[in-house]
């Protein structure tokens, strides 16, 4: 599905519109052809969206990214991952490790808070008053500390594991909901502004192309024919995801490994707490309002 053309963001209700038309009262019952179908419209996502040159992974070491890296590979694509974490971050180790056992290119940094201090307040810069809040701040800083990382490889396209969480129920609020898909759907229509605008102003910004294979029109139709006890499973979120990466060869090990949201799994979300406290603050909203009235 498009969703930028020249770096900016198609419109909302563009958005909403082409969302609205993927719904379907079709629901799927053979759970080993489910596997099979989206083991390969996975496949065909992450090619078809393949640059010929060197491109980035945004890699956390969790399923969406590791698998995203690990077809890759077996596509035989020229490709670097990208990590970033503060100290003791969660993100950055398990990254490191995945890279290592599945032989990934990877390019990890671990930042100081002096460090990340500049990067939030180059993002909240970027993300401006109207866009600028705990989670964007959050998970805008790793986009924008893993793109600066890859400046010096002249990366101008990264891929994105964003959508996988709406599409498989990977949030508590799916587990919260009486109907997973209704939510699900309703999660894919408020992904404009909660996500798309984030990552588009910051792609903009650098002249940068964000895929997300995931957002695949055809993928997001067939998820969404898929049941809810699939997706959410013996308090396994994103369970057919997981049970579709191990059939396409991945470990369980990696299929199945727990993940924290990046703004948390990279300790950003810790250090905009730390930089308010070191400014007399209580709160890491009034720290951000303090650097959007600096700005």
């Amino acid at each position: 599905m498009q969703i930028t053309t020249d770096y900016e963001l198609i419109d909302k209700e563009k958005w909403i519109e082409n969302i609205q038309a993927l719904r379907t009262d079709t629901i799927l019952k053979d759970k080993s052809k489910i596997i099979q179908s989206l083991s390969d419209k996975i496949i065909t996502a992450v090619k078809s969206r393949a640059p010929k040159e060197h491109f980035g992974i945004l890699f956390s070491g969790g399923v969406d990214s590791t698998l995203i890296a690990f077809l890759c590979k077996k596509l035989q694509l020229d490709f670097t991952c990208y990590t970033v974490g503060l100290a003791n971050s969660t993100d950055l180790e398990n990254a490191l490790i995945t890279a290592n056992r599945l032989s990934l290119p990877i390019k990890a940094k671990l930042i100081s808070l002096e460090e990340a201090e500049k990067i939030i307040k180059k993002t909240v810069r970027i993300l401006g008053k109207e866009y600028t809040n705990v989670v964007n701040i959050g998970v805008g800083a790793v986009v924008v500390a893993c793109i600066e990382m890859a400046k010096e490889d002249n990366i101008s396209t990264f891929f994105s594991g964003l959508g996988s969480e709406e599409l498989f129920a990977g949030y508590h609020r799916h587990e919260e909901s009486d109907d997973i898909n209704a939510e699900c759907w309703n999660g894919l229509v408020q992904m404009w502004e909660r996500d798309l605008v984030r990552d588009s102003l910051i792609s903009k910004e650098y002249k940068i192309k964000i895929e997300t294979p995931f957002l695949d029109r055809e993928l997001i139709r067939y998820a969404m024919q898929i049941p809810s006890e699939l997706k959410i499973k013996d308090n396994i979120k994103k369970f057919i995801l997981r049970e579709a990466a191990i059939s396409l060869g991945l470990d369980r090990e990696f299929s199945f490994r727990p993940k924290k949201a990046a703004q948390y799994g990279s300790n950003f979300d810790k250090a905009i707490l730390k930089l308010a406290k070191k400014n007399k603050l209580k709160y890491k909203k009034e720290y951000l309002d303090m650097l959007i009235k600096s700005r």
